[in-house]
């Protein structure tokens, strides 16, 4: 089945890639690994003014244009591809979260998130919580609900230098919301974000193996690397209808598969990048690193792979999807 973009969808990636690359991401992500987020809090704002996290929040609230989950999974696609840093997909989860809770809270959060003023992290309590530090708004899912954890704990590192990881203080004003489809969307944002993190290192490694020479001809005419190329292109491509068709579905175990591809396509491309760049690909100097790590942090990220796939056999087991 292919899933097209309708001319709208285009314009939406196209104006998201065009700010992305005039902002030199990059550069961003080195400042927000070193704790430095003044970069990343003004490029968050500027992914705000184009409506990203508005599509998580239903229409009903001030600023809010969702739930609308295709759009949304065009939008990770480009963060992705760029490697923007942040809660972008705790953000989201938030949005859902809140958006089940009583109006009164619904109402006096999620304004602030739909416009970007806010900044959301979530995790189940005594887990790490992505960039705790400077999230403003902390949710901790607990046996008993969602808190409003009143702080975190010290930065702890992460494989991915851009994903600082933090404890959540526990404690704090207990909300009376639904876990709902929470999971889901953060799995299908995940899922969008790592398929456009393949998609980046694919491109960065076509482009690399032109330019280098073996023998006097470019490494990229080498039967070898054309294979290896082609395997990951394959990957992403069989993944891309996967994700887009889970945006339409919403159902848990499609979003599930979608997120198991993807993230398996992205990490199956990321070691393709590495062996064809060879060492200087990891380097933290040479910029491929910074999707190299990200492809990796992502593929565990809201359930490692068996837990996709186990919930796709069970659904399947079920005929409920």
């Amino acid at each position: 089945m292919r899933f097209l973009l309708d001319a709208e969808q285009r314009a939406f990636a196209a104006s998201l890639d065009a700010l992305l690359t005039a902002a030199d991401t990059p550069a961003v992500v080195r400042d927000w690994s070193r704790g430095d987020h003044a970069s990343g809090r003004a490029l968050w704002s500027r992914v705000a003014e184009t409506g990203v996290l508005a599509l998580a929040v239903p229409e009903t609230y001030d600023g809010g244009l969702g739930p609308r989950p295709v759009e949304l999974a065009v939008a990770f696609v480009e963060l992705g591809r760029h490697a923007v840093p942040g809660p972008l997909v705790e953000t989201v989860t938030a949005a859902v979260l809140l958006s089940g809770a009583d109006p009164g809270t619904a109402k006096r959060l999620l304004p602030a998130l739909a416009s970007g003023g806010t900044m959301a992290t979530v995790a189940p309590e005594g887990a790490f919580a992505l960039d705790g530090d400077v999230a403003s708004l902390r949710l901790a899912l607990s046996p008993d609900g969602i808190r409003l954890s009143p702080g975190h704990g010290p930065v702890r590192p992460c494989l991915d230098p851009a994903r600082r990881l933090t404890p959540l203080a526990p404690g704090g004003e207990l909300l009376d919301a639904p876990t709902g489809q929470a999971l889901t969307w953060a799995r299908l944002a995940t899922a969008a974000q790592a398929l456009g993190v393949g998609l980046a290192l694919l491109d960065r490694t076509v482009g690399y193996v032109r330019q280098r020479t073996q023998f006097g001809v470019p490494v990229g005419s080498f039967q070898a690397v054309k294979h290896r190329l082609a395997d990951a292109k394959i990957a992403l491509e069989f993944a891309r209808p996967l994700v887009f068709g889970a945006a339409l579905s919403l159902r848990p175990a499609e979003v599930a598969a979608a997120k198991a591809a993807a993230c398996e396509a992205a990490y199956t491309t990321a070691r393709t990048a590495l062996q064809l760049h060879g060492a200087i690909g990891y380097t933290a100097e040479y910029g491929l690193s910074l999707w190299l790590t990200k492809a990796r942090a992502l593929r565990t990220a809201w359930g490692d792979p068996h837990a996709c796939r186990a919930l796709v056999v069970s659904a399947a087991g079920d005929r409920r999807w």
